[in-house]
């Protein structure tokens, strides 16, 4: 299998230079231990300098920094060595592939010793054919040595996917902080033109939506006929998962969600086909941007599209819209519309019993990995626990006192505009805490650094955004019944037929909606998704 595979993705294979870091660096931290002895370490240093290469996504981010080689690559790289003599390399995939990338670089055993993604399906197909490294002995021998991975994971986080039978531990779950997801925006400016509240229901947001279209010369002026009242893109569930998730019935049992849940984007969760048709009828009224389905994951049409000012409304992550500085979106209005123009987090889609139902995971994140091919474990494990220190996380996710944020007197850090090398590729530098999504500060103040922590951003939409996806969560169930073989490389391929009918049924013609969506559901279910629903029902039966 592992040669098939080989062969089958040699063809896709990505080149991925390996480039070093050059720069000065701030103090060494002295959050690890100096107990760390073995032959061949000494006072939690390797005698001889040990050399890992650790993945990091590169967003391609306009006016951003080389994401393997800028100010915090060689931070990182300075501490790694003063502390552990330890010579960190970073290896770039691109964000937005990085499932297929990561693919790649297995079959061809050149994946980097760190590795990272959200596809634990990937990481489960090269474990079966001995291409992962299983951390489980390491994670016993070394506890003591690894004080800040055991302190800010816990054992829940680094055994989340431990095999209930064999013990394997694949892969260990980044902590998800701040387990806020997404929301619906809209432009406060707009519903101030036009006299309109901001809607509290779905058929409120419908009226809205149509207002925005008619009123597109008010809007708009000159550019009307560039008028979006509503954008989504080729990730229907994920960009319209407000609306769609308020279609699943409230009483939906935990069981019902974890032997349907398996698709991240609920295709098989009841009321599905309910969700897509109104968004079918919306396209088809106008209502929609009608060119949503062409354009790929990482492709900045859209985002141009909202920073120009033509679009109404749009469902993302809680903070999309505030994000990325001087270039983000928020700045960009600012600049192309003027002051009052804003987009502002609405809550208005309920379900059967009234409540805006987000569906939220557990608090897990990216899974952290080794290939088979790593040959310096310890080395790569160190690493983490350097990563995950307090020491690491404050510094990467704030910068420099003075320069990237400031201190206020109660404590928080706000945020100011970073320039040049300083500049963050990923907010808070979350490519580089790969154990950590979210603000780790200290408690009840990393919320209030949360809602100060965006340059040029009014803090009271950040803390609106943020209160109203922590509205009415429901935390995914999670059930450890071990591997269940029949989604075994068959995640990717599945997503995106899903996408594909997604796609297909919102821009049916009206009369066809029932066809192409039964269809492209069918095409799903006997391409492996019944399998799995069959297996997880036979799994989660032998649970007591």
């Amino acid at each position: 299998m592992k040669k098939a595979i080989s062969l089958l993705l040699a063809g896709l294979m990505t080149t991925v230079f390996f480039t070093g870091c050059k720069s000065t660096s701030p103090a060494t931290s002295d959050a690890t231990p100096t107990s760390l002895n073995t032959s061949d370490i000494k006072d939690g240093k390797f005698v001889t300098t040990k050399h890992i290469k650790v993945e990091v996504y590169d967003r391609a981010n306009t006016g951003g920094s080389k994401p393997e080689n800028n100010y915090y690559t060689q931070w990182i790289h300075d501490q790694m060595l003063a502390l552990h003599n330890v010579d960190v390399t970073f290896v770039p995939v691109p964000r937005w592939t990085e499932t297929d990338q990561i693919n790649n670089l297995l079959a061809a055993g050149t994946a980097p010793d760190v590795c990272v993604t959200y596809s634990y399906p990937t990481i489960q197909t090269y474990a079966n054919m001995s291409g992962v490294y299983d951390l489980n002995a390491d994670l016993k021998k070394y506890e003591k040595w690894l004080p800040n991975l055991y302190g800010f994971l816990g054992k829940d986080n680094l055994y989340y996917d431990q095999d209930p039978s064999a013990g394997n531990v694949w892969a260990i779950e980044a902590k998800l902080v701040n387990n806020s997801r997404i929301n619906t925006f809209v432009r406060q400016d707009w519903l101030t033109k036009l006299n309109i509240k901001a809607p509290t229901t779905t058929a409120e947001f419908e009226t809205m939506l149509k207002a925005f279209k008619d009123n597109a010369s008010t809007l708009l002026g000159a550019n009307a006929a560039k008028m979006v009242p509503f954008s989504i893109s080729y990730d229907v569930g994920w960009r319209a998962a407000t609306l769609l998730d308020s279609f699943v019935p409230d009483n939906i049992t935990d069981k019902d969600l974890y032997i349907n849940g398996f698709d991240d984007r609920h295709l098989l969760l009841p009321g599905n086909k309910q969700g897509i048709k109104v968004l079918n009828t919306w396209y088809n009224e106008g209502l929609i941007w009608k060119d949503f389905a062409l354009y790929p994951a990482g492709d900045k049409t859209e985002d141009n599209m909202i920073k120009a000012g033509y679009v109404g409304a749009f469902t993302h992550n809680f903070d999309y819209p505030y994000r990325d500085g001087d270039n983000g979106i928020t700045a960009s209005l600012h600049k192309l519309v003027g002051p009052d123009a804003q987009y502002v987090a609405i809550d208005p889609f309920k379900d059967d019993a009234g409540k805006t139902r987000k569906f939220v995971s557990a608090p897990i994140d990216r899974k952290v990995f080794f290939p088979s091919t790593n040959k310096e474990p310890l080395a790569s494990e160190l690493y983490l626990d350097f990563i995950s220190s307090p020491d690491t996380l404050k510094f990467l996710q704030f910068g420099d006192e003075g320069v990237t944020h400031v201190t206020q007197a109660d404590g928080s850090f706000k945020t100011i505009a970073a320039t040049g090398d300083k500049i963050m590729n990923s907010g808070n530098n979350i490519d580089y805490t790969i154990t950590a999504n979210g603000l780790v500060k200290d408690g009840k103040l990393d919320v209030k650094s949360l809602a100060v922590g965006y340059a040029g951003v009014d803090s009271s939409l950040i803390q609106k955004s943020y209160d109203t996806a922590q509205t009415n969560t429901r935390v995914s169930p999670h059930f450890n019944v071990g591997q269940i073989q029949a989604e075994t490389g068959v995640g990717q391929a599945l997503n995106t037929k899903r996408d594909t009918m997604w796609d297909q049924a919102v821009v049916a013609a009206p009369d066809k909606f029932d066809s192409v969506y039964d269809n492209g559901l069918k095409d799903y279910l006997s391409s492996g998704g019944q399998a799995i629903i069959d297996e997880r029902k036979a799994a989660i039966a032998k649970l007591k």
